[in-house]
């Protein structure tokens, strides 16, 4: 008998609980806010902020300010150095390495027991219970889970206390049941030299029935291409005639679908992409024909979100999920199981759906050009890219792009500097179809190129095969879930990659 079939019924009753996601949204929601200022009220965060009084959702914006890692990163430095009960209660002794603010170079979020239980191993959890109930003759659970993961290091040298990634606290903490259906072994996993790792797990994983893949697409690519090499195939279901689906996230899927597609022939593949951060698990594709995801509203998460078009204000509106409106773009606010309270992410969302609450990922709050009142986002970039391949058949491996403030002919435009897996025949065509694209996706760009008078036509930068990998690997960023910033409203990338790219 299969196993899948047996396992299946573990699922169902979780099954069966996420329907409430669809009549229950309000109710979720304030059941978790609840829960976690009950949970906190006695740290020093939750005295300070009168988490013990707090009768509901009015009361706890009454008396918590919004936060940046800047104004966090005090209270959880000390929680680095042993102190307990700061933000959340006891010792936290995990905490993820994220990309850096403004004033540092990396972020250090906390990872408490009750966040890996209740935000990022429900997400995965749940994401297996919707593949199931979307394809019944899966056989998901008879082959192994190849699983990316990051590295982590000791922190602070305090015992027993790690920081890294969070795909290695993840590792780290896994059920070990867990650790028969997946591969590569963990001391593969965890291996912080990529190169080096990519290679060991291609070679552990190719000769193992592989049913289903998990990690960020770019790297994930980067260990298939690998494993084709040495396996001299073609085709993924050469290697892995039972692969049938790859749970993906870290950063947008688009750019990379093509690829996938070409390496992964079978009809039997499937991709389902996941919204899973450093800070929490929040979104799942649950229906394979809608690009959004569904918002997770029974984790260990209390969501805000703040109209972009209020966001750089001193007194922006402030909505939980009962308030917000669909099709507008909105900077996501989180308070969460490991200490973060209202928290400003950085990540943009836009609702498709309201009943239930389903979105889709428009980009960062930082990540965006808006240097000359345009508002480009990650999202028209990804559109606009999408359309250019689609219509001149290249394909698209990484990007960034940037303004040009003033040449030397007084022109203001935008700079795209692009590695293709597979270049257009003429790039100026590319350059033409994806500009035209954007004015069509976005009318304050489309406005500001009217004649050329205040933005000029972008223009387009080929990159050399693995300048990006090469640039990453020179910053330490190479691997885990790492990603390249797409849109900057400064040169602060841009103009060392093309130096590189000399």
């Amino acid at each position: 008998m299969s196993l899948t079939k047996i396992v299946r019924k573990v699922f169902e009753p979780r099954q069966r609980e996420l329907l409430k996601h669809d009549t229950q949204a309000a109710e979720l929601q304030q059941k978790v806010l609840a829960d976690l200022l009950a949970k906190a009220k006695d740290t020093e965060y939750g005295r300070n902020h009168l988490f013990g009084a707090a009768k509901g959702y009015d009361d706890f914006i009454k008396h918590t300010p919004i936060n940046t890692y800047e104004e966090l990163k005090g209270d959880i430095d000390r929680m680095r150095h042993g102190e307990s009960g700061i933000l959340w209660p006891g010792k936290v002794k995990w905490y993820a390495k994220s990309s850096g603010t403004t004033n540092d170079k990396s972020k250090f979020i906390p990872v408490s027991p009750e966040g890996l239980k209740h935000l990022h191993y429900c997400g995965g959890r749940d994401s297996v219970a919707w593949y199931l109930q979307n394809n019944p003759k899966s056989r998901l659970f008879d082959g192994r889970a190849l699983i990316l993961g990051g590295s982590h290091a000791p922190n602070y040298n305090l015992p027993g206390s790690l920081v890294g990634d969070l795909s290695a606290i993840l590792i780290e903490n896994i059920n070990p049941l867990v650790n028969l259906v997946r591969v590569p072994k963990k001391q593969t996993a965890l291996i912080s030299d990529f190169e080096i790792k990519r290679e060991r797990i291609a070679r552990e994983a190719m000769n193992k029935n592989v049913t289903n893949i998990s990690g960020v697409p770019s790297w994930m690519m980067s260990v298939l291409t690998c494993m084709m090499e040495i396996t001299g195939k073609k085709h993924l279901e050469e290697v892995w005639p039972n692969i049938e689906v790859f749970f993906h996230g870290g950063v947008a899927f688009t750019p990379y679908r093509k690829q996938y597609e070409q390496l992964i022939t079978s009809p039997n593949m499937h991709y389902m992409e996941t919204y899973n951060a450093s800070e929490g698990f929040f979104g799942i594709q649950n229906d394979p024909t809608d690009k959004s995801m569904m918002l997770m509203l029974d984790y260990g998460v209390f969501y805000e979100f703040i109209p972009m078009d209020e966001f750089d204000k001193e007194n922006p509106t402030i909505v939980p999920i009962w308030g917000v409106e669909q099709g507008k773009n909105y900077a996501m606010v989180i308070s969460t199981a490991c200490g973060l309270w209202r928290y400003i992410l950085g990540d943009t969302v836009k609702f498709t759906s309201t009943n239930p609450y389903k979105f889709v990922i428009t980009g960062r709050t930082k990540h965006f050009i808006n240097a000359f009142g345009e508002e480009l986002i990650v999202d028209n970039a990804e559109q606009g890219l999408a359309y250019a391949c689609q219509k001149t058949g290249a394909e698209v491996s990484e990007y960034t792009a940037a303004p040009v403030f003033m040449d030397d002919n007084a022109k203001c435009r935008h700079q795209w500097l692009i590695e293709f897996a597979k270049a257009p025949a003429d790039i100026k065509e590319f350059e033409q179809l994806l500009d035209n694209k954007l004015q069509e996706l976005n009318s304050d760009y489309e406005a500001k190129r009217y004649k050329d008078i205040t933005l000029q036509h972008l223009d387009i930068v080929v990159a050399r095969q693995g300048l990006f990998n090469e640039w990453m690997k020179l910053r330490g960023k190479l691997g885990g879930q790492n990603k390249v910033p797409r849109l900057s409203n400064s040169r602060e990338h841009i103009d060392v990659l093309l130096h590189l790219n000399k």
